[in-house]
């Protein structure tokens, strides 16, 4: 598990991909203490394993599954990464929780700097749109940010200067694609809520406050 704050922006190195899934090695600094073999990485968002470290890279396997629904496919060697290592029981949650699991990508359509921060706003699938919420927390790149608008087709965040400038997030442009990870509650609520409805055979458009407050919420 992860919190969405950034410790550290590192550089694609080497990026190889054949037999189905990928090799990366990501020069880095900071991230690599008490970092050992097997541990986890979030890059980009993307929860990998440490395969092999040196005192300035590591190494991580993806696999094709998250080559084709990420947008680490994409990547070129020279490309920034906005990286963090998994969550210590001991650590502040400074952001939210975060799995490294990715819901979907989305497209940057807009980027406006305002006084107040730098607006972005970012198309997604309905499928992923219809965890996010207003004033709720998601995922970009890894990046815990606070949702200020959503509709039916985009959702926008302000980020603030300190965040801009430590991701990855000032080289993304229009059009440029994003990893979303929505917020784990809604995702848990809604199975808890399905398995409830297909075992009483009730249709979830009949879903009611009563009837969450009837099932326990």
């Amino acid at each position: 598990m992860f919190t969405g704050i950034i410790e550290e922006v590192g550089v694609l190195q080497e990026f190889n991909i054949g037999n189905g899934f990928g090799v990366m090695v990501i020069k880095c600094n900071d991230i690599l203490d008490d970092t050992k073999i097997g541990d986890s990485i979030a890059t980009n968002g993307v929860c990998l394993t440490v395969k092999e470290k040196t005192s300035y890279s590591f190494k991580a396997e993806v696999m094709g599954e998250t080559l084709a629904k990420s947008n680490l496919g994409s990547l070129k060697v020279g490309d920034k990464l906005n990286l963090e290592r998994a969550l210590r029981l001991s650590d502040r949650l400074g952001g939210h929780i975060v799995s490294g699991h990715i819901d979907g990508v989305g497209k940057i359509v807009s980027v406006k700097e305002e006084s107040d921060g730098t607006w972005f706003t970012i198309s997604a699938p309905k499928d992923v749109l219809k965890y996010i919420i207003y004033k709720g927390s998601i995922g970009i790149d890894g990046i815990s940010l606070t949702v200020a608008y959503v509709d039916d087709e985009v959702f926008k965040v302000s980020v603030i200067p300190h965040t801009l400038d430590n991701t990855i997030l000032p080289h993304k442009k229009v059009n440029s694609v994003v990893n979303l990870e929505c917020d784990l509650v809604g995702k848990y609520i809604e199975k808890l809520v399905g398995g409830r409805n297909a075992s009483n055979k009730t249709d979830t458009s009949t879903i009611t406050m009563d009837f969450l407050k009837n099932n326990g919420f």
